[in-house]
Formats: C-alpha cells, structure tokens, sequence
C-alpha cells in the first residue's frame, strides 16, 4: 500500500473515532434530563450540522481511497522477502542470504524504515537499468550520502555533469597509449617482485598468504600508475604506505555497513562505534594522499623552473596537465581509480589461485597453455621472462582468459551495484520502482543463477566461455555483470584483464598453487570487495621447467 493510501486510512478511523465520540457526549447530555432539554437540543442541532459534515468528509475519502487503492492494483509491487534486519543478522554471510533469496524470486524488496530496497537477478532488469533508461538510475543522494567519507566526490559517488566530466577525461587517458605501455611495465616488474618471494617461500617450505601479496602487489602497482611513486608495500620499507593501505581496506568495510546500519548517522554525529572507526581511517587515507599530490605539484613546479624534462606517464601527473590543481578534487579521482585498481584486481587474483587450488587439472592447463604460448621451455630469469611477456603472447591465452573470467563470474569483484531511482517507473518484469527506492543488481547472485547459466551454474568450468575452436567467446554484459554494463561499463576492463593476465601467466608458468590447509572453509569477508575472509593460505613448489 503507498503512503498516501496509509495516510487516507489512518484518516478515516480518525474520523470514525470523532463521530463516536460526538455520539457518545449526546448521550450523556440527553441522561441528565428535562432541565438541560434546551442546551441538549442546541447541541443536538451542532451535532446534526457536524456529524453531516464528518459524514461528507467520509464519503469523500472513502472514494478518494478506492480511486488510490485502484491505482494500486494497477501498478505491482516486487515481493518482500525480509527487512534490513535479516541482511544485519546475515551480514557475515550477506552474499549467500541474497543468493538465497534470488534463487527464490529474480527480483525482491527488502524493507528498510526509510526506502524500499529492490534487488535483482534479472538481465532484463540489469539491461534496463544500465542501458535502456539509464538516465533515471543514478547513485543519487543516497548512495552518495553514503560513500562520499570515504570517496568524496568521485567517479563512483557522484552522477550527471560531474560524473560526465570526470568519465570524459578518465575515458581518454585509459585510452592512451602512453598509460598502457607503462602500466604494462610497472605490472612486469612488480609480478617479478612477486615471484620472488613466492620462490623464496617454495624454497623454504613456507605458507604463504597469497591475497596479502597480491594486495600489497596491486597497490604498489596502482600507486606507481596513479602517482607515479614507489610504495614498495610488498616488501615493506615505507611504514606509511602499510598504515595506509589497512586504513584503507578498514574505510571500505566500515563504509559498506552503512547500508545495512540505520543508524550510522546518529553514530557520526555522536562520533561513537563504527563511525568513529571510519572517521579515524579516513584521516589517515586523507593525511598520506593528500602529502603526495602536494610532493607532486611541487615537483612539477620546480621542473617548470629548472626546464627539466618530467616523463608524464602517471594519472597525476596527466590530470595535473588538463586540470585544476585542486587537492581535494585530485584525492577524490585518485582514490577512486585506486578503490578500483587495488582491491578488485586483488580480490579477483586471490579467488583464481583458490579456484586452481580447488581444480588442478585446470591449473594444469593454464600453465601449458602459457608455456606454448611464450614459447618458453625454461624459465631462469623470472624478471626477464616477465619483461618478454608480449601482447601478442598474452592474446593467444584464451584457456587462462576464459579460467579469470569465470572465476569473476562466481567471484565478482563487487559483488552488489546498487543504484537509485530517480522517477517511478515500471521494469521490464512488469513490476513498479518508485522514485527514491534503492535498486541493485547482483552479480554474485547472478552467477549462481541456474535460470541463467544452466544446472551446472554453480560449477567451475573456463569451458563455457570458448568456442569449439577454443577461442575465447565474449557473453552478454548484462548477463555477465563483473565490469558493469552500458554507459558506465568499467573503464579499467582491459586494464585490469591485462594485469591479471601478466600476473598469472608469470606466476603458473614458474609455481604449482596448492592450498595449506584443504579442510579450511574459505569465505569472503563482507566490504565493498569482495576479499577472501582471513587471507588465501597456500604452499607453492617451483614447477618443471622441462
């Protein structure tokens, strides 16, 4: 029922409970008997004219009711299948609760005290909520309320001429030349890096915690991209770059249970609990950004006044050129490109090992598939054989980019996109959004979907993705919902493909992945990425060179 069919109602037993009370003071008045028969019947006549009223005022809402009542039935509403309160008790587990209830109904609501909250599973929906009309869902305030802490007003916070600009010059930068050579060459090295302490590792028998490493290698890579500056997470010589990196991860998982906590606006008034947790984190995310794009602006400056020669190959350093030099305005693009480049690709990584580990005969044959590829019969030199690593060689392992892309189907990177509805309007399945409602398309879900991808939905298998040639077969963007669809399809699709190609393809050429522990249940942690719940922990061995 709408708010304004409840309005009318809580009206009209209002208006009953007047009229019974009128009825009731009559009677008394009558009951106190002939020496009030005058002033009873002056109120008699006052009742009559307003119980006549009432009366009017009844018939009228009650019309005005049907007339609402029958606008009702006209526009169906998504079924409810529980409140904010089952996603606060589910919230460790919120992925498998959600796939649940997709499983159950394609699209639902959830119902929270300040919007409806409608999730869906349902290409149709997803296209025609990326695609077909997408200038009525936006972040809207809601999403932006909620991510602009951390985010501000960045790419993946804010909508219309803002977010026009913002894709506009980004769109053209990842389109450059310039970035893709370099951010290939900063990838080589650090998988190099990489390598190394995986070997060090296989050579002492040691466990090792693979989603660490490729967090701390993804942000050494996104930060030499981004600022153009050496953070050296992975082996641990910038203290700084360490604090920042947890108060980073710590600001995305506090910034996610907004959504599920009413509350959150009450706690940063107050500054108590999880808020004053995020608030803390965010002013030392805020502190280390903020120190180097000022480094940066200066460096410019003084190559200007030297005439020295600066290779402009960092986003920075590019944005510095086209733009203003405001740092509140360069923190918000370079976080979100980092939000983007660091824990998704991280994630993404963690889960292919995993998903190896579970399948060795697909591990088995991603890593033949690159040594026939590059050709490589022996591997002495992991930095030399990464630095040959070509484009060419990278294309024709379709095995090992069919295996990443169906790791991303069960395992997207962002598991749940949500959007806001800016005008009521009815979805392809018939059913109605109003304006304001909270609407969000679930490629977690949506990879398990048996109504999408067949019975063996749930299954590991790189196979559906190639062709009877063994080419690499695209799918359906809003079927296969990883990277986002439509005007806002992500930008940094072949950037994070070819990384994580480069990564893989250096790595299983030169180690076998085994799991530590194979009765460990592994999970994820509930962010805004979706990370492996307590790290990966596995045993390398140097694989066979022959």
């Amino acid at each position: 029922m709408s708010s304004r069919t409840e309005d009318l109602s809580v009206t009209i037993v209002h208006v009953n409970k007047c009229l019974q009370e009128f009825d009731r003071r009559r009677q008394n008045l009558v009951l106190l008997g002939a020496a009030k028969e005058a002033f009873s019947m002056d109120f008699s006549n006052s009742f009559t004219y307003t119980a006549l009223l009432l009366l009017i005022s009844l018939i009228s809402f009650k019309f005005l009711s049907a007339k609402l009542r029958q606008k009702q039935r006209k526009n169906k509403y998504h079924p409810v299948a529980g409140t904010f309160v089952n996603q606060l008790l589910n919230f460790k587990r919120l992925h498998h609760y959600m796939t649940d209830l997709a499983a159950k109904y394609r699209t639902y609501r959830l119902l929270s005290p300040f919007r409806n909250e409608i999730y869906t599973s349902d290409p149709a929906n997803v296209e025609y909520i990326l695609k077909t009309n997408f200038n009525n869902y936006g972040k809207g305030e809601y999403n932006h309320s909620l991510l602009r802490d951390l985010l501000g007003e960045g790419i993946f916070t804010v909508d219309g001429d803002k977010w026009r600009e913002q894709r506009k010059v980004s769109s053209y930068e990842f389109s450059t030349k310039v970035l893709r050579d370099f951010s290939s060459v900063v990838f080589r090295k650090n998988v190099a890096r990489l390598a190394n302490i995986v070997s060090e590792a296989a050579n002492s028998n040691e466990t090792m915690d693979m989603q660490d490493l490729f967090l701390k290698s993804t942000l050494d890579s996104i930060f030499k991209v981004a600022f153009g500056v050496e953070l050296d997470s992975m082996c641990g010589s910038n203290e700084k770059g360490k604090e920042f990196a947890a108060a980073f991860d710590d600001s995305s998982a506090l910034t996610l249970y907004r959504y599920v906590d009413p509350f959150w606006k009450i706690k940063r008034y107050l500054n108590i609990g999880s808020e004053a947790a995020l608030k803390r984190n965010i002013k030392v995310v805020d502190n280390f950004v903020y120190k180097l794009i000022h480094n940066k602006i200066e460096q410019l400056r003084d190559s200007k006044d030297d005439s020295a020669v600066i290779k402009k190959e960092d986003i920075l350093t590019r944005f510095l050129e086209v733009t203003d030099t405001d740092p509140k305005y360069l923190r918000d693009i370079i976080l979100n490109f980092i939000i983007a480049g660091k824990d998704t690709t991280a994630a993404s990584l963690s889960w292919f090992i995993y998903m190896l580990c579970k399948h060795p005969d697909v591990q088995e044959k991603v890593a033949a598939e690159v040594k026939e590829a590059t050709k490589s019969m022996e591997v002495k030199d992991v930095a030399v054989f990464a630095a040959g690593l070509s484009e060419e060689a990278l294309g024709k392992m379709h095995y090992l980019h069919a295996a990443i892309t169906e790791t991303l189907r069960l395992y997207p990177a962002v598991p749940v996109d949500a959007k806001v509805c800016l005008a009521d309007d009815t979805l392809p399945d018939g059913f109605s959004a109003r304006k304001g409602d909270m609407i969000a398309y679930q490629p977690y879900a949506m990879g398990r979907m048996k109504f999408i991808w067949g019975d063996n939905a749930e299954e590991f298998r790189p196979e559906r993705w190639l062709d009877k040639n063994g080419m690499f077969q695209p799918e359906n963007p809003f079927k296969f919902t990883a990277f986002q669809a439509g005007p806002r399809i992500c930008l940094g699709k072949e950037f994070a493909y070819r990384q994580m190609k480069i990564f893989s393809a250096v790595l299983l050429r030169c180690f076998v992945f085994k799991l530590s522990d194979e009765n460990r249940t592994v999970t994820y942690r509930t962010m805004i990425n979706l990370h492996i719940d307590g790290g990966l922990h596995v045993c390398a061995f140097h694989r066979c060179q022959t």
